[in-house]
C-alpha cells in the first residue's frame, strides 16, 4: 500500500462485491452505477428508500450550506481538521490516510479537514455518503477530489477494512457498520453536541429550556482514547436563523409557538457547544 494505490472505497450494495471503476462502477457481478454529472454515484437501493426523496430536502441542504459557509462553526471546523490531523493514522506509512464520512450532509465538514491535510502535506483519500441526494449532490460538486455516494449509514456500501479513520457528525450511530468498515486498530471520531449548545435557541423555542445530557458511553468493540470540547457564542441574524433552526433535530419537534417566537427575532445571540469524542477499533 503507497501513496499510489487506487482510490477505491465503495462495495457493490446489492451483492457486496468489490466496485471499481472511474465514471462508472461495476462488481464482478456486472452490477453497474453510473456517475453522476456532479460526481457522486448513488449507491442507496430503491428498496431501501422509505420515501421517494430521503433525507434532508434541496431548500435545506441550501440553507445548511449557507449557514456553515458564512463561519459561525469555524471553532468546529477546525477544531476537526486539528483532531483528523492528530488521530488519523494511515494503515502504511508511506500510505494515504482513509477517511470515511458517514453522514456527509454538504461536506463543509470534509473541505475543512481537506484543507488541513494540505496545509501539511499529507495524502488523504476521502469518502463520504449521506442519505440526502440534494446534499451529497453539493459535497462532490464542492470538493471533486473525494468520492461520495448517496447510501444509509445503516447499509454503507463501503468496503470491509476500508477506513482509517470515521467521522460521524451529528449522524445516526450506527455501530455494526461503522466495526465492519474500519481498519483492526482504526480510529472513530464521534461528535455530540455539548451541554450548552444553542441552550439560548431552546429557550426561545421552549417554555423549558434543558441542557443536553453529557454522557460517557462505551461501545461495544471500540474503547476510548481521547475527548476534547469546545465552545464559543455566535450572533445569527434574522435571515440565518431558518438556517440554524433547520440544522437541529428541534426543527422537527418544536410546537409551532415557538417557531414563531423564534422567527421574529432581529437576532439571536446563543452558546456553541461541541464534544469529540475519540474511539478505537478493538
Amino acid at each position: 500500500m503507497s501513496r499510489s494505490e487506487p482510490f477505491a472505497p465503495w462495495q457493490c450494495p446489492l451483492c457486496g462485491a468489490r466496485l471499481s471503476g472511474d465514471s462508472v462502477l461495476k462488481c464482478e457481478k456486472s452490477h453497474c452505477f453510473d456517475r453522476a454529472k456532479e460526481g457522486y454515484w448513488h449507491l442507496l437501493p430503491v428498496q431501501s428508500m422509505r420515501t421517494k426523496a430521503p433525507g434532508d430536502s434541496k431548500e435545506m441542504v441550501a440553507a445548511r450550506r449557507a449557514f456553515l459557509n458564512a463561519g459561525y462553526y469555524g471553532i468546529f471546523g477546525k477544531a476537526l481538521g486539528e483532531l483528523c490531523a492528530e488521530y488519523g493514522q494511515p494503515a502504511a506509512p508511506d500510505a494515504p490516510l482513509h477517511l470515511l464520512d458517514a453522514g456527509c450532509g454538504e461536506g463543509w465538514y470534509d473541505r475543512c479537514i481537506t484543507q488541513k491535510f494540505a496545509e501539511t502535506g499529507r495524502p488523504l483519500q476521502l469518502a463520504g455518503f449521506d442519505i440526502a441526494k440534494p446534499a451529497v449532490r453539493l459535497a462532490a460538486k464542492a470538493l471533486p477530489t473525494a468520492q461520495y455516494a448517496v447510501a444509509s449509514s445503516f447499509g454503507q456500501p463501503v468496503r470491509t477494512g476500508w477506513a482509517d479513520l470515521l467521522l460521524n457528525c451529528f449522524s445516526p450511530f450506527a455501530q455494526e457498520e461503522f466495526l465492519r468498515v474500519l481498519r483492526p486498530g482504526g480510529r472513530m471520531i464521534y461528535v455530540v453536541p455539548g451541554a450548552e449548545h444553542l441552550y439560548q435557541m431552546k429557550a426561545v423555542l421552549y417554555e423549558k429550556p434543558y441542557k443536553n445530557p453529557v454522557q460517557e458511553i462505551a461501545y461495544e468493540g471500540f474503547k476510548a482514547i481521547g475527548e476534547r470540547e469546545v465552545s464559543g457564542r455566535i450572533t445569527v441574524p434574522h435571515e440565518q436563523l431558518e438556517a440554524l433552526f433547520a440544522m437541529t433535530p428541534y426543527y422537527w419537534k418544536t410546537p409551532r409557538g415557538g417557531a414563531e417566537r423564534l422567527a421574529a427575532l432581529p437576532e439571536l445571540e446563543t452558546e456553541i457547544s461541541f464534544r469529540f469524542l475519540v474511539f478505537e477499533k478493538l
